[in-house]
């Protein structure tokens, strides 16, 4: 049991002082919980690209400084008042959105888009008070995404928590809390290809290799992978990938291309870039009467794009999907069983490790599109 509960606790943390620049190991007071609250002891991180896009803040508000930091594994430090699922000592992957079980979202089986917690990546504070939890010498630092993750101690709502197996190995488990949940359950959730089945998957990166493995799961017989950059081929073939496409070896819209190797068109695609173009090829390029496409990347957020509707009226759908439509709290703690059970393979997504002291070095290795997951270790 921790002496600190009711207490601030001061520990390290990566602080992003302002866009762009290398983030500073500081030591911040970390305030006890809140009314529905939880301060948690985060024992791994890991970085995604996400983190990188706030950290740059070229197309969003510049909140600073903040303590980034979204994917990660911890324990339970301590609870606030209100708080009756967790305890002290229960491991918890933190997730970047949330589900408060009240509102008409989390009521529905058909919705993950809590109203109280959804994603807010402008909001600094915590929703109780609208203050912060961090400060440095009495100085206010920002969240982010309600996590603030790169930080040895930090406090989340008890909605954007959820509970896993203790026995699960969080240096592995930690990177489910966020892209590799989102591409998995684009597919398994979402897409839902059959046995058999044939899969586009549109972005090799890490969300599109979950998406690939998604359907390796659901025994989908070919899986083509399709990327600008050759050099993610290779790899790709660890996540079930069977076929590579490169647009850029083609005159021809790669829908076509796809069309003409699948006898008319793959039965499922996943888009994972974000990209306007890949979204049109991706919906294009599944099979008239049966076809699926699903969106998972975020695009700029003026974008827009234009498909005949006649490849809708030929019995085409094309779905969305936030976090692979999964609960952070009810779906979560099965996906961390698929893994304990052997059906869902982690350590491939993981090709990096580095001590919490050496945290740039993972910005680094993600800004030269090196690997997929690099770990940051907080105990060192």
């Amino acid at each position: 049991m921790s002496t600190n509960v009711g207490q601030v606790i001061r520990c390290k943390a990566a602080v992003a002082w302002e866009a762009g620049k290398p983030l500073v190991i500081e030591e911040v007071e970390v305030a006890p919980p809140e009314k529905m609250e939880v301060r948690i002891k985060i024992l791994f991180t890991s970085l995604c690209h996400t983190d990188v896009y706030f950290w740059e803040a070229k197309g969003q508000n510049p909140v600073f400084p903040r303590i980034l930091g979204h994917e990660a594994g911890g324990i339970v430090e301590s609870v606030g008042e209100g708080v009756t699922d967790l305890q002290p000592g229960d491991h918890v992957l933190p997730v970047f959105t949330g589900e408060c079980r009240e509102c008409a979202h989390c009521k529905s089986e058909e919705s993950n888009m809590c109203d109280l917690l959804r994603i807010n990546t402008d909001r600094g504070v915590m929703i109780h008070d609208q203050k912060s939890r961090f400060s440095i010498n009495g100085k206010p630092v920002f969240h982010f995404v309600g996590t603030s993750t790169f930080s040895e101690y930090t406090v989340v709502h008890v909605g954007c928590l959820a509970k896993i197996n203790p026995l699960a190995p969080l240096d592995k488990v930690c990177v489910l809390s966020c892209g590799i949940s989102t591409g998995l359950g684009a597919t398994l959730n979402v897409a839902k290809p059959k046995k058999g089945s044939s899969v586009a998957i549109f972005g090799l990166g890490a969300v599109g290799l979950a998406a690939a493995e998604g359907a390796r799961i659901a025994g989908a017989s070919r899986i083509i992978g399709v990327d600008l950059n050759a050099n993610r081929f290779e790899l790709a073939k660890k996540f079930g990938v069977t076929e590579f496409v490169n647009p850029k070896d083609y005159t021809k819209p790669v829908q076509e291309v796809i069309a003409e190797m699948t006898n008319g068109g793959v039965d499922r695609s996943v888009e994972c870039t974000g990209h306007i173009d890949a979204m049109i090829s991706a919906f294009e390029c599944v099979h008239d009467g049966w076809g699926v496409a699903v969106l998972v990347g975020v695009p700029h957020k003026d974008a827009v794009f234009k498909t005949s509707p006649v490849n809708l009226l030929n019995e085409r759908t094309l779905k969305g999907t936030f976090f692979g439509n999964y609960k952070p709290r009810s779906d979560l703690p099965s996906v961390v069983e698929k893994y304990m059970n052997k059906e869902l393979e982690v350590e491939k997504f993981i090709t990096h490790e580095v001590p919490f002291a050496e945290i740039n070095k993972a910005f680094d290795l993600m800004l030269k599109g090196e690997g997929l997951r690099c770990i940051i270790r907080m105990d060192s």
